[in-house]
Formats: C-alpha cells, structure tokens, sequence
C-alpha cells in the first residue's frame, strides 16, 4: 500500500494512495490496530468522520462471524476519529469502552463506524457510534477518552 505522509485528525496519519480505501487516512503508529485492521478513516462534507474497513479472515471467529474483539477494536479506534474536532491535536487514553453487539459481520463485508461526541471541550470526552456491516447494524459502542494535554 503506497501512503504519503500529513497531518490529519487526531495524531500523525497517512493517506493511502492506492486500493479499495485510496483517499482514506490511517494512524501507522499503533502496531496493535495496523495488524489488527488496518481500519480507515475520513473526514465527510459535513464534517463528521466516517471510520471503515473490509472483513477478512483474519478478522473471523471460529463460527466464520466476525470477532466481537476485532468489533470493539475497531470502535477504540473510531472513538479517536470521531472525536478528533475535540481533542485538538492532543494525545488521548481510553477510559471506557462499551458495546452491545447487535448483529453479525461475514467475510467480505464492508464494516462503517459513525458517531458523535456527545460531551467535549475539557478533559474527559465522552462519545458514542454505531458500527455497520454492508449498512446493517453489528455493533452500538459508547466511549470516554481522556485528553492529555500537550507540555
């Protein structure tokens, strides 16, 4: 995957220039998600983020569904990118992550992540999303992120 480096949202990530997620950005500085995902991100017309990846098998459970972990990884990291506006460039921890799985994902499906913050501006962050899998619901996560501000 051919990637070119920028300042966009929350940390230092790259846009790929190439394949099904060309356009989109990543965070390359978090191992766990990049073998993980890599999970994608971008900015929209009306300034929300969407957050979106593409089922493999690696992503699967032993019944052939996704993994409720992968499920949840991937909510951690759209916690971030929704609340990017927020966090102004600062660094952040999780606090609480929180899920109710609402349906399965198979191999191949085109997984989304959308939410909101729905309190913001001091320290703690506190947001909520849903995760689709080729547009059905799989996952309702809500999440508090700490900011840790810079100096």
């Amino acid at each position: 995957m051919t990637e070119t480096k920028t300042e966009y949202g929350y940390g230092n990530a790259v846009q790929c220039t190439e394949g099904e997620f060309a356009g989109w950005y990543h965070w390359n500085h978090d191992p766990y998600e990049t073998r993980s995902g890599p999970f994608f991100m971008r900015r929209e017309d009306d300034g929300s983020y969407v957050c979106a990846f593409r089922a493999a098998d690696q992503h699967m459970n032993g019944a052939g569904f996704m993994h409720g972990g992968c499920l949840l990884t991937f909510a951690d990291f759209a916690l971030f990118a929704i609340a990017t506006d927020a966090l102004q460039g600062d660094s952040a921890v999780t606090m609480n992550l929180s899920g109710d799985f609402l349906g399965s994902a198979p191999p191949g499906a085109l997984m989304e992540a959308r939410g909101e913050v729905t309190r913001g501006g001091g320290k703690t962050i506190f947001v909520r999303g849903l995760i689709n899998a080729d547009g059905q619901p799989a996952l309702s996560f809500t999440g508090i992120i700490r900011r840790l501000r810079k100096g």
